[in-house]
């Protein structure tokens, strides 16, 4: 169109024009699309978006590519990268990527495919090493992911190729090096195998060609070694053999030379003739000698002078050379004079003939050690070997009495004969004698023999009678008459006790003519009311001393707290308060509620029947073991646990007469049977479990009694052991290990070359740990030895009460395990006997009062270990254990636990060997019938309270029967009663403090049963008690009326004089039973005195009529059973007598040892009050640290202002973690307000939100601390406040305490 309308010129112009705007337009659009395309790939670098003309890309590794793309645009000339670079940078970290994922994954056919591949352009990539490639590369990638790095770069890559083949060409190069040093060595040239191990391939340093000889020896030894081991006559040496013996061959030169300085030391120390000299240059590390002991350095001084004296008689040689012998078959030669060594032997070696060598030297310090150890084993034994002569030579003298005996015996008819020949001999003297008498008097006699003779002459001989008895000549024979009378009167009074010990049917004048015995006289009386007086002392003492411990205990706790800064003084003067000799004289008087008007026993019929219904019940729970028994396993373990240690020994009285120990022990049987029963299900589970039964048994035993008996067996050879200030039992070879190495540190004052921290078989490599070792285990053995033999030989000692549990224990396993054996019950019985019995007063002998220590005294930690290794030893010889696995090094004792097991197993076998209880204590059912003093026992009103507690929530479970006993009385109690209803005083408010110390206070419970003491309208229906009542009218009968059987006395009459008699009798005992002791009454009188003497008679016959009816006596023996179970009572009333002296006895024993254990707690409190006094002393100097004086009731303020921080401040302090429900940049408006309150150790907390009072609360600075104790961390304010309780205190002891 515009060609037709425009001139031609102007055309022309036109399209040029046109043609150059379409040129610029073109440029210009090319120019944009090159800056689009720039920019597209730009924006595909930096956000990973991929592009169609260029490789895939990884989005999560935009880093990577991000930072090696900007890597190679910073390296391009032009500072862009093309197309093709780009594409093919792209590329090759795609394939790094690929690699990294198949790394994280362990992918390793797609590692090796990457690595193999042409688009990652690795170079000098070779299959072979494709293992090796992988390996290294997973380890670079381990550590690049431990420092943070996600990926490996292509570099990193290419770096460890080129490294992998580097270090295997290295190695190809080693081989060939290796190869050979192995053919120098066949070649048998050790100047050919110098130059190989010089050779820079084989990489070998420190290799000195002075001992080449001495490489060429050690290489073909190894080789040889290796040959052998691998039968393969073609082995060759590695480059670990070949380093390890060239520094050996070094290191080996350096040692020599020193050892050969040390051997010349000691030389010239001994031509010194100084034995300090001496015995440092022994002691010497280099001189590598074992067993040198200083207390020998003089014997040491003189034998190795006198080696050296022999040796110079025969001249000096002159030389300067010595010969050293080294292990493994080599020489080394040593130059006096220079110092110098030399492998090769000198041209012109001469040995030095007056120089000591290393093995002369040892043969010295061997022989004189060994010496020195066997004269103080025999010191060390000298006792034992004193006995073992005494016991030869008693017994050498005892053969020759037992062959003299035997001789005599065997010539017995020889003697016989003897003596007949002589006194026949003597007699015919006598007779010939007497008959050449008679023939010389012959005449005379015929005199006599006339009748007026005769008459006359027996007049004279009355005279001199009567002049014999009346006469003075009769007193002079009157002593004897009564001597020969008072033996007879006695050997018939012997004879007739041995009958009615002895015989099966005493007759009825033996038992009259002891009849006697069976009253009551006022020793009897006087020793009762001992025993009572004791047996208060006793239950009082053991509480007061439970609760001062307890005290002591706290005590120490609360001064260590103030040692750390943790309390103030106060809180501990306060408590202090409580430790005082006056407190604790008062704590028995305070417990005691004898004389209380309104509680327990006051004088009203309410109380009177319930202090009844009490002694009826305590009576029934003591002497029935069933509902006890049952109730301990009723409540959960750490309940019975409290329950048993407080009530159920109160209950017995803590076993201080035979009565109450029979009982106790017979709750002890009953219990554990129940536990084996039902409990039980696996034997081993006594063992490994913690019976509840067993464990009160040894708690009971090791109280004052069984703490005697465990003094009395252990004492001795604890002290012994505790004395020995020489014995050091270490068993670990590590610690044997260290403790040499401080030893040669010590002596020598440098730093040893061996390794501190070392295992126990890398210790057991060093001859002397093992030395010394053996030298632990003997010391020992000896004095497990000592320990053991202490034990088997007391089996007496143990108590009665441990030895009966382990025949129950092992008879009721038994039982229920038929198929065990003997050895596995005995192995359970030590388990009792020994390791919980009497295991931990070895272990701390302290903490069991084996032994006496002064007030802060304490054992040391070699005594503990000493006495924790004898303990360890006994542990496995009672178990038959050895000594296994990890304690291997210890086999050699395995032997000897053996023997010892066996003499465990008699012990154990001996110890169950024990009569059963009724036989011990001579107890039956009569017992507490015929007793005179009714049992007592002294208990707290807290713990009446919780055992009738107990008792009404489990009487359906321990008496399952509607009609039990247990059901009558607890109904007759009724409900559960206050403290203050039982003491008589007015109701306190729950949480009073002061309801603890009332339920302390203590009250006597005289025992009474309520079922089998019936009256006087039921007592013909219980044949027992008519039995009983028989034998007392009997006794008193028979006393007063003779005769020779029961019968006869019951049917004769009683004459006026017996009737006489019999009433005199019955008024002495009114006036006695006047004078018995409330405490000592029988409840109701089981006969009636008031009765005469032939009333009783019909008495008897009505009762015997009764017995006969119900099969008790029988009338055809003419009732000879009843006299002989009065013989019985006879025999048991002394039995009783002597157990009474034996038991007053032991019970002022135990008394003694209790009021030494609170003269040992008084000393402790002393111990305590010069320390507190101390501290108070050192606060008077120190005045306003302290809130308070100790007794200052008023607050001085200007110390004490409160405290106000923001929630925010504590936070930044670390007091507060968190606030529920509230933001940390919230803080700033929560203030906590702390201000000290008027009671010492409170601390009013107030919380306030934007101003406003929300709540307060008190804090107890104590209760922080036990937090603190018990180690609780946190804690919770307000219910929403998180605090750290520790930066708490220390806050609160910084603002308030000064500290």
């Amino acid at each position: 169109m515009l060609k037709k309308y425009l001139p031609p010129c102007i055309a022309l112009s036109s399209v040029l024009i046109l043609s150059l705007y379409l040129i610029l337009f073109l440029t210009l659009s090319l120019c944009v699309v090159y800056l689009i395309l720039f920019l597209t790939l730009s924006l595909c670098v930096y956000t990973g978006v991929p592009e169609n003309t260029l490789p895939e890309v990884y989005p999560s590794a935009a880093d990577l590519y991000q930072r090696e793309l900007t890597s190679l645009q910073q390296q391009s000339p032009d500072g862009s990268l093309s197309h093709p670079e780009l594409l093919v940078a792209v590329e090759m970290l795609s394939s790094v990527v690929l690699i990294n994922r198949a790394l994280d994954v362990g992918d390793r056919n797609s590692m090796w495919r990457q690595l193999a591949s042409a688009v990652t352009g690795l170079s000098n990539v070779e299959d072979e090493y494709a293992q090796r490639y992988m390996d290294e590369l997973m380890r670079l990638k381990a550590v690049a992911r431990e420092e943070g790095s996600d990926y490996l770069t292509w570099n990193d890559i290419q770096a460890c190729v080129d490294q992998v083949n580097l270090t295997i060409q290295e190695e190809h190069e080693r081989i060939v090096a290796i190869g050979q040093i192995n053919e120098a060595l066949d070649g048998g040239d050790p100047q050919n195998t110098l130059e190989a191990l010089l050779h820079s391939a084989a990489k070998l340093t420190d290799v000195d060609p002075s001992v080449a000889q001495h490489y060429y020896d050690k290489l073909l030894e190894a080789r040889r070694e290796k040959a052998h081991v691998r039968t393969n006559s073609c082995v060759y040496t590695h480059t670990h053999t070949h380093t390890q013996w060239v520094c050996f061959g070094t290191e080996l030169l350096d040692w020599v030379g020193f050892v050969s300085q040390a051997i010349q030391a000691i030389n010239r120390a001994v031509d010194s003739g100084e034995a300090p000299k001496t015995l440092a240059a022994l002691r010497s590390p280099g001189a590598g000698l074992y067993g040198v002991t200083p207390e020998c350095v003089q014997n040491y001084q003189d034998d190795l002078a006198k080696i050296k004296q022999d040796k110079t008689q025969d001249g000096d040689n002159g030389s300067d050379w010595m010969k050293h012998w080294v292990k493994g078959g080599h020489n080394y030669y040593y130059n006096l004079k220079t110092g110098e060594g030399s492998w090769t032997e000198p041209a012109d070696f001469l040995q030095n003939n007056t120089q000591l060598n290393k093995e002369d030297i040892q043969s010295v310090v061997s022989g004189v050690t060994t010496t020195y150890n066997r004269e103080q084993l025999w010191l060390a034994n000298e006792s034992l070997i004193a006995k073992l002569q005494a016991g030869c030579r008693g017994y050498l003298v005892r053969k020759g009495l037992k062959e003299r005996k035997d001789f005599l015996k065997s010539q017995d008819p020889a003697i016989t004969t003897i003596q007949a020949h002589f006194r026949g001999y003597k007699q015919r003297k006598v007779y010939i004698k007497r008959k050449e008498y008679l023939n010389d008097h012959s005449e005379d006699a015929v005199k006599v023999r006339s009748p007026p003779t005769v008459r006359v002459a027996i007049f004279i001989i009355k005279q001199q009678y009567r002049t014999l008895i009346g006469g003075s000549c009769s007193l002079g024979h009157i002593n004897d008459v009564v001597k020969i009378q008072a033996f007879i009167r006695a050997n018939k009074a012997r004879d007739d006790y041995k009958t009615l010990i002895n015989a099966d049917d005493p007759p009825m004048a033996v038992v009259r003519k002891f009849v006697h015995l069976l009253d009551h006289s006022d020793q009897d009386f006087q020793e009762e009311l001992d025993l009572m007086r004791l047996r208060e002392e006793v239950v009082t003492n053991i509480r007061s001393n439970q609760q001062l411990e307890n005290d002591l205990n706290l005590m120490d706790i609360k001064i260590g707290l103030l040692v750390k800064n943790k309390i103030t003084l106060q809180e501990v003067v306060s408590h202090s308060n409580k430790l005082t000799k006056k407190n604790k004289g008062e704590l028995s008087n305070l417990m005691m509620m004898n004389k209380q008007r309104g509680g327990l026993k006051a004088l009203s019929k309410e109380k009177r029947l319930k202090l009844e219904a009490y002694q009826y019940l305590f009576y029934l729970l003591q002497t029935n073991p069933t509902y006890l028994a049952k109730l301990i396993f009723q409540m959960p373990q750490n309940k019975s646990t409290k329950f048993m240690d407080s009530v159920i020994f109160t209950l017995y009285n803590y076993a201080s007469n035979q009565r109450e120990e029979y009982l106790l022990l017979k709750l002890f049987k009953t219990a554990l049977q129940e536990e084996i029963k039902s409990k039980v299900d696996q034997i081993q589970e006594i063992v490994t479990g913690n019976p509840t039964v067993i464990k009160m048994v040894v708690s009971f035993n090791r109280g004052a009694r069984g703490q005697n008996a465990l003094r009395q067996i252990l004492a001795p050879v604890v002290k012994e052991i505790m004395d020995d200030k020489t014995l050091n039992i270490k068993t670990d070879p590590v610690d044997i290990y260290k403790s040499w190495v401080n030893q040669m540190e010590t002596q020598t004052g440098e730093a040893s070359k061996l390794p501190y921290e070392v295992t126990p078989e890398q210790a057991m490599s060093h001859e002397e740990v093992r030395t010394r070792l053996e030298a632990s285990i003997k010391n020992m053995r000896t004095v497990t030895d000592k320990f053991l033999s202490a034990i088997i030989v007391s089996v007496d000692k143990i108590p009665y009460g441990m030895r009966f549990t382990s025949k129950v224990l092992k008879d009721t396993l038994h039982e229920k395990f038929p198929d065990a054996t003997e050895d596995e019950l005995l192995k359970i019985v030590g388990n009792l006997l020994y390791y919980r019995y009497m295991n931990p007063a070895i272990v701390a002998p302290d903490a069991f009062d084996i032994i006496d220590l002064s007030a802060g005294g304490q054992l040391t930690t070699d005594q503990r270990r000493n006495l924790g290794s004898i303990a360890k030893m006994l542990q496995h010889a009672a178990s038959n254990k050895m000594f296994l696995g990890d304690n291997a090094h210890l086999n050699p004792i395995n032997e000897y636990l053996s023997s010892s097991y066996q003499k465990f197993r008699r012990f154990f076998l001996a110890a169950c060997d024990v009569p059963s209880l009724e036989d011990k204590f001579n107890v039956d059912q009569y017992s507490d019938l015929v007793t005179l003093q009714k049992p007592v026992i002294y208990i707290s009103i807290g713990e009446v309270i919780n055992t009738h507690t107990l008792l009404l929530d489990h009487q359906d479970a321990i008496a399952s029967e509607h009609n039990d006993p247990i059901h009558e009385l607890l109904e007759d109690l009724g409900e559960v009663p206050t403290i203050e209803s039982l003491i008589g005083e007015n109701p306190l408010p729950p949480g009073d403090p002061n309801r603890e110390t009332m339920g302390k206070t203590e009250v006597s419970l005289t025992l009474a049963n309520k079922f089998d003491v019936p009256g006087e309208a039921n007592a013909e229906m219980d044949a027992r008690t008519l039995l009983l009542n028989t034998k007392r009218l009997i006794v008193d009968v028979i006393r007063f009326q003779p005769g020779e059987t029961l019968t006869e006395i019951l049917e004769g009459a009683a004459n006026p004089e017996q009737e006489v008699e019999y009433q005199r009798a019955m008024q002495r005992r009114a006036i006695r039973d006047a004078k018995t002791p409330e405490k000592m009454k029988q409840a109701k009188p089981v006969v009636d005195d008031s009765l005469t003497l032939q009333g009783k008679k019909d008495k008897i016959r009505s009762n015997l009529q009764r017995l006969a009816e119900l099969g008790k006596v029988h009338p055809e023996n003419r009732y000879q059973d009843l006299i002989n179970d009065i013989a019985k009572d006879i025999r048991n009333q002394r039995r009783y007598r002597q157990r009474r002296k034996a038991e007053l006895v032991k019970l002022q024993q135990t008394n003694a040892a209790l009021n030494s254990k609170t003269a040992f707690y008084n000393v402790q409190i002393d111990y305590y009050n010069q320390y507190i006094k101390t501290c108070m002393d050192n606060l008077a100097s120190n005045k306003g640290k302290l809130s308070k004086k100790p007794g200052d009731t008023k607050a001085k303020k200007s110390k004490q202002v409160s405290q106000k921080y923001t929630a925010a401040r504590l936070h930044e302090k670390g007091v507060l973690i968190e606030i529920e429900d509230l933001q940390t940049n919230q803080f700033k408006n929560v203030i906590f307000e702390i201000s000290p309150s008027e009671a010492v150790g409170v601390f009013d907390v107030k919380a306030k939100f934007m101003g406003v009072h929300l709540e307060t609360l008190q804090l107890e600075y104590q209760d922080l601390l036990q937090l603190q104790y018990e180690g609780v961390a946190v804690m919770k304010l307000f219910d929403r406040a998180t605090i750290n309780v520790n930066l708490l205190i220390f806050l609160l002891n910084k603002k308030f305490y000064g500290k």
